[in-house]
């Protein structure tokens, strides 16, 4: 595993522009001496927890709360201030948790996954960029807010490191079948005659905060921080157990089958601009942010590119096998819809070019059944018209009025799901393994 990959895989994850838009995010009184003394004490000064051997210590934790008060736009209150606490010491205790595991793999295993100064250099240089500021400025203005440079460097640190870790080690395991990404478009394109919604999220996991009261409170609490002017996606980073939370918390357009049911219901009754109150699923506890709203279409719509031999409608049998054969020499070559053309000029007689976009139900009897059975990106098997015998390629589906993702997008969607989960599910298990008392 490459130090750049490291580097790179942190990146979906972290986001700063609250720090650097303060007009977008005001949390006033962060750099506060008052602010500060209520801070320290309400926790004290001691030891916080030890993970392990591993200690943290009260200064880590307040650090840590006051990065996320700052990064989710919260406000610092006495409401506040509990769930703040609750969310800084799981943050802390997770990341202590997942530095000594990759040490123990990387001790076992003789090789280097936690990422070095340089990678968290490079880390940090990318976030600032993304706000249009450089990284010494950044920390420059964490520091004004009480914020020691370190919290964030070992934040940064434990999620390039972790996430680096999950994906080399399991990602080239993952196998997403065709089987998987034609239901999945199946799904996309029955519900895409239904009303569509575009929505961001913010997921709490009953688990990791204590129980389901726990998260309906902070949900609550979260909600009301949102209300106030904090940006939804800042709350989505930090606080939610979504794979959603990297992007902000964007989980884009939804259709009907797509969430929990208890989620559909909520979206019914809201309105453009609305949040939702918390939904309680067996997914865990939801806010939903209802974007954008549009109704669905059942006008199925394909892009289309074809390989063709011409031929009369009287060809004799003979004709239509040599035609065949001059097909069946195309396909090994082709890689996809960006090949087409290129490859086919190279077989003389084969003739290729894009259909444009076409309704499913408007085309013969031959393409329908073409376009049905055959996964996008791949010739189908010979259509035998009147002008000629072809080979079909499907180049993209969507109703119209929606666009349903490629199947590339929809493999890249499954593999995320699949690798959040296993990467809670190893931390559930060391957490369940691991000594941790708080104090």
């Amino acid at each position: 595993m490459t130090r750049l990959a490291l580097a790179a895989a942190s990146a979906l994850s972290l986001g700063f522009a609250p720090i650097v838009h303060a007009q977008e995010a005001p949390v006033p009184g962060t750099t506060d001496a008052a602010l500060a003394e209520v801070m320290e004490s309400a926790i004290g000064e001691s030891v916080a927890a030890v993970v392990n051997d591993d200690i943290i210590s009260t200064y880590d934790l307040v650090q840590r709360m006051r990065l996320l008060s700052i990064t989710a736009g919260i406000q610092p209150d006495e409401n506040t201030l509990p769930q703040l606490q609750r969310e800084a010491m799981r943050s802390l205790i997770e990341e202590r948790l997942q530095i000594q595991e990759l040490r123990r793999v990387e001790k076992e295993h003789k090789t280097d996954i936690v990422a070095t100064d340089a990678d968290v250099d490079a880390e940090l240089t990318e976030v600032a960029k993304g706000n249009n500021i450089t990284g010494d400025q950044m920390l420059a203005q964490l520091r004004s807010a009480g914020v020691g440079s370190e919290t964030l460097r070992e934040q940064i640190r434990a999620e390039v490191s972790w996430q680096g870790y999950i994906r080399g080690r399991y990602g080239s395991r993952l196998r997403i079948g065709q089987d998987q990404i034609k239901a999945v478009q199946e799904q996309l394109t029955v519900s895409a005659g239904k009303p569509q919604y575009q929505i961001s999220e913010v997921v709490i996991d009953p688990s990791r905060v204590g129980g389901v009261d726990n998260a309906i409170q902070g949900a609550g609490q979260l909600i009301g921080q949102i209300q106030q002017g904090a940006p939804f996606p800042a709350v989505a980073r930090q606080f939610s157990s979504s794979a959603t939370a990297a992007n902000g918390g964007d989980a884009g357009w939804v259709g009907a089958g797509e969430m929990p049911a208890e989620v559909e219901l909520a979206l019914e009754q809201l309105r453009p601009g609305q949040i939702s109150r918390p939904i309680v699923t067996d997914d865990g506890v939801y806010i939903i942010a209802l974007r954008d709203k549009r109704a669905g279409s059942n006008v199925a719509l394909v892009s289309l590119k074809q390989a063709a031999v011409p031929l009369a409608a009287d060809a004799s049998p003979e004709e239509v096998q040599a035609a065949a054969a001059q097909l069946e020499a195309l396909r090994p070559l082709v890689t996809g819809c960006a090949d087409l053309e290129a490859k086919a000029a190279d077989i003389q007689g084969v003739m290729a070019g894009d259909l444009g976009e076409a309704e499913v139900a408007g085309l013969t009897e031959g393409f329908q059944t073409a376009v049905a059975t055959t996964p996008d990106g791949q010739l189908s098997q010979p259509v035998r018209t009147n002008a000629g015998l072809h080979l079909v390629m499907v180049c993209g589906r969507r109703q119209s009025g929606a666009q349903i993702p490629t199947a590339q997008q929809i493999e890249s969607r499954l593999v995320g799901q699949q690798l959040s989960m296993i990467s809670r599910r190893l931390l559930r298990d060391l957490r369940g393994t691991a000594t941790i008392e708080q104090r």
